[in-house]
């Protein structure tokens, strides 16, 4: 796909019709043409007091979207969908927050399995892969002092090679996938979160479904991983679980060492 491939807008009537109000899975649904940051703005909404429970913002265009550990990701207008919504978690024990992130993730991996026949893969704690390259990322932030999360969403749909701001980067259009049209992805995507949140927050974190529906496209289990983590340690071996607080479990062969966030890097076969 070239860069002058059409990018058509996003379609707020058509996708708030179909899933925000009374009776439907979100309460509220805006699109905006340009931000920063929609999970800057949903926590900017929190903070001023409005209630963003329920709430759904997507942007045509983001201009300093936000990756973990303060990362910047930039992608052409109208070639990603960045989305965030707002989920109130006073039901879930915040030792059951962790798990948010990768239901999301499981949300994603299903909409993109189903509708593009694509191997995606689960990388832990927030990344969406097609093998090697990175589809989408996930962010989720805590609203303080609410028992409120803003979880973030990049997928890249048409973004070129060139286009990429990370040569790891690949976009659905150089994937080959046959639907392009990100007003599907959001009503799709959209869809799959509600019902995941809404299981997550039934099952006070994670239930066996979840857990179970993770290990299926999780490409980080049962591999030999290298995590850094925030505070400068360096953990290798085997990627063996996800406990019920949503982090990872890594075997060193010496210990068995739980990591809460970190850079994880899914190490190559040796000999």
């Amino acid at each position: 796909m070239d860069s002058e491939a059409p990018r058509p807008p996003l379609d707020a009537t058509v996708l708030a019709d179909g899933l925000a109000g009374p009776g439907r899975r979100w309460r509220a649904l805006d699109v905006v043409a340009e931000t920063g940051s929609t999970n800057a703005d949903l926590l900017a909404r929190s903070a001023a007091g409005e209630d963003i429970d329920g709430a759904v913002l997507l942007a045509e265009h983001q201009t300093a979207g936000r990756g973990r550990h303060g990362r910047h990701w930039v992608a052409p207008e109208r070639s990603q969908l960045a989305l965030s919504v707002g989920v109130a978690a006073e039901m879930v024990p915040a030792s059951g927050w962790g798990w948010l992130t990768l239901a999301t993730g499981v949300a994603v991996a299903d909409a993109l399995a189903e509708a593009s026949g694509l191997q995606v893969g689960l990388k832990w704690p927030n990344d969406v892969m097609v093998g090697d390259g990175k589809l989408a990322g996930i962010l989720a932030e805590v609203a303080a002092p609410q028992r409120l999360i803003v979880v973030g969403l990049g997928l890249n749909v048409t973004m070129t090679a060139p286009e990429a701001p990370d040569p790891g980067a690949v976009s659905l259009a150089m994937l080959g996938a046959s639907v392009l049209d990100r007003n599907v992805w959001a009503d799709n995507i959209l869809r799959r979160l509600a019902d995941r949140i809404a299981a997550w927050r039934t099952a006070g974190g994670a239930d066996e479904v979840l857990a179970a529906d993770y290990r299926r496209h999780s490409c980080t289990l049962g591999a030999r991983v290298r995590a850094d983590t925030p505070g400068g340690r360096r953990v290798e071996g085997l990627a063996e679980a996800v406990d019920d607080t949503g982090r990872l479990v890594i075997n060193t062969g010496e210990e068995t060492i739980t990591v809460s966030a970190g850079d994880v890097t899914r190490l190559r076969p040796t000999g």
